[in-house]
Parts: C-alpha cells; structure tokens; sequence
C-alpha cells in the first residue's frame, strides 16, 4: 500500500515537474518587464493555458528552456539547473511527502502544492521575485484545500491552527519586511501565508520548526557564500527557495510524528 502511494506521488511529481521549466522560464522576469511568452529562439510558447503548460522543449525548434535563467547580464543558464533536474527534484519531494503522510486526506494537499513550491524556488532564485500570481493562490489554495481535508476522515491536523498559522507567520515576515525592507521582501510576507497555513496544520511546534529551518538554511548559504567570497555581508540573497525548505523539513517531521492513519 505504502509503496504503491508513494511510487503514484513520485510519477505525480515527475509528471508535473516537467511542466516547471517553462513556466518558470516564463516568470523569470525584473519586475518592470513582461513575462516571456516566445523561446529563447523567438518562437512564441503554444499549448494550454495560453502556452503555460507545456514541455520544456519548444516544438518548433526544440531548444530546451533555459530554466531559472534571469534577465539581469550577470545571470548565465550555466549556474541554473538543467531541465532534466526539475521532474527528478519535484519526483524526490512528493515522494518523500508520500512517504511522511500515508494515505491522509491532506496528501493531496501537499502534491498539489509541491510543484508550485518548486516553481517559485526556481524564479525566485533566478530573479529574486516571487510573483503574486503564485503566492496568493498558493495560500489561498492550501487554506481552502487543508479546509476540505479537515472534514474527511482521516486526517491528521487542523484547519484552524492551519489558518492561525498562516497569519502568524505572515504577520511575522510582515514584521522583519517593515524592520529591514532591503533585506526581505514583500514576495516573501506573501509567501509565508502559505508556508505557515500548511505548517500550522500540524500544530505551532511544526511552524516554529519549519520558520527557524528557513532561517537556517539561509544563514548557512549566505555565510557559505561570504566565506568562498562569493559575496559580502551585504549581498542580498533569494530567501524563497530556504524557506520553502524549512516548511517542508516541518512538514515531514509533522508528518512522520502523526503516525500512520488508524
């Protein structure tokens, strides 16, 4: 049972996965600019959702995307992760959520919100951007799907801790945004409406877990960063993909010490 559920997440993931560079290509934008909407080649994206879907090939000349290629000259594609790369990273993370979760209703939550996770990670490393078309949905969609969950039987958490959670975490980036603007985004307020929804399902040990991860995971790149000089004190780094990460780390864990369903 076990393995049949996390092998179907792991094809889920990979499935979706390869449907993250182009996107990505896509929204990998300054903020000033529109998004792209041709191959890197001049051939205007085609498929559904208006080209949004779509392998990362373009059909007419297939010349694979350049994914998480930014448009600032100091970005190259040589640094950005391959496409092949992406399916196999967002297999690796539904898989493991499989795995955590068992069959609870709130898996599907978690499947459906991984490869966003994984979009967002790659833009905002690229662009240091995490664009309001993803992040808003992403919250509004995890509050709405964990309050569907909640009601099946079944499920290990709780939607008003879940919704509490996401406004905690929210209001406290909300905080640091307005103590230190240069050094967190608004993006990243947004997104940590999300992050804290799916994190305060399990409950607020999980969201302080899930947040201090983040954190951690930023300050060991950063000081990575200094110490391989490669950047100053002062450079400001992508902090989307570090705390998607720590979400996720709280996630499992919450997970994991939810057990298997009775």
């Amino acid at each position: 049972m076990y393995a049949t559920l996390i092998a179907v997440a792991a094809l889920w993931g990979a499935a979706t996965g390869l449907l993250v560079p182009r996107a990505a290509y896509r929204l990998s934008v300054e903020p000033d600019e529109p998004w792209r909407d041709a191959c890197p080649a001049g051939h205007p994206f085609a498929g559904p959702a208006r080209g949004w879907l779509g392998a990362p090939r373009c059909a007419v000349c297939a010349v694979a995307v350049p994914v998480g290629t930014a448009v600032r000259p100091a970005a190259t594609s040589a640094s950005a992760p391959g496409t092949a790369t992406v399916p196999v990273v967002t297999a690796l993370v539904c898989g493991a959520l499989a795995a955590a979760t068992g069959p609870r209703p709130e898996l599907v939550v978690w499947l459906a919100a991984a490869p966003v996770a994984v979009l967002l990670a790659l833009v905002d490393r690229a662009v240091h951007r995490l664009p309001d078309r993803l992040t808003l949905p992403l919250a509004a969609g995890t509050a709405a799907l964990l309050g569907v969950a909640a009601l099946l039987p079944g499920n290990a958490g709780a939607w008003p801790s879940a919704v509490l959670g996401g406004l905690a975490l929210g209001a406290g980036y909300f905080v640091l945004f307005l103590v230190n603007p240069s050094g967190m985004g608004f993006g990243d307020v947004k997104l940590a409406l999300a992050l804290g929804v799916a994190l305060g399902w399990y409950g607020w040990g999980e969201l302080f877990v899930g947040a201090f991860a983040g954190f951690l995971f930023g300050a060991v790149y950063g000081f990575g960063l200094v110490a391989l000089r490669r950047a100053s004190r002062k450079s400001a780094i992508p902090f989307g993909p570090f705390m998607i990460g720590g979400a996720l780390v709280g996630v499992l864990l919450g997970a994991f010490a939810a057990g298997p369903p009775a």
